[in-house]
């Protein structure tokens, strides 16, 4: 069974040290932590996250991944024998990771937790149709990039896995105010 989302809303703490509270700037003395409802929108709509996994030999592995937050979890998917899929095997501990590349407005994201392979039918029709609203006819449409997916979510031609925030952190920049926060749930 995948990890449960958090009971409840994770403590919010902005850290001075990467914002812009250190540096006189207009609107910098009024900066806050960025609001755990503004990270949810964010991992509900973004369309790509980078996950970071490590290799039995310690290095990193960094990938693209398509993903869909569903009840306070972030789910994605990889092959059985995919790179990330083996890693994980061996070290459940991940990181997503989904943003902008903009240097002046944004908000980017690290959500760290443990990657829980999820087998139960009934959470995987959940998280198939959470892909489906979230990526429409990518995965819905027979000419869809992912068409098929869910069939083999059900199928366990590949591997689902439920990631629940351990800690997560909001690198925010807006008008030339920068915000570093950290979630710990």
């Amino acid at each position: 069974m995948p990890p449960q989302g958090p009971a409840e809303q994770p403590t919010s703490e902005l850290d001075a040290r990467y914002s812009s509270a250190l540096h006189a700037r207009p609107g910098a003395a009024d900066v806050t932590a960025t609001e755990w409802a503004e990270a949810e929108r964010q991992m509900t709509t973004a369309e790509i996250f980078w996950v970071s996994t490590v290799r039995a030999d310690g290095r990193l592995h960094v990938t693209p991944v398509i993903a869909a937050w569903h009840d306070g979890v972030l789910y994605f998917s990889t092959g059985k024998g995919e790179q990330k899929a083996k890693n994980l095997a061996h070290d459940s501990h991940c990181a997503l990771t989904t943003g902008g590349n903009s240097l002046g407005e944004g908000l980017d994201l690290v959500v760290e937790g443990k990657a829980e392979p999820v087998t139960d039918p009934a959470v995987l029709d959940e998280v198939i149709a959470a892909y489906e609203t979230k990526y429409g006819p990518h995965i819905t449409s027979p000419e869809g990039t992912f068409h098929g997916i869910g069939d083999a979510f059900r199928r366990g031609d590949v591997v689902v896995f439920a990631v629940a925030p351990a800690t997560a952190y909001g690198f925010g920049r807006r008008e030339g105010v920068y915000t570093h926060t950290r979630w710990t749930f």
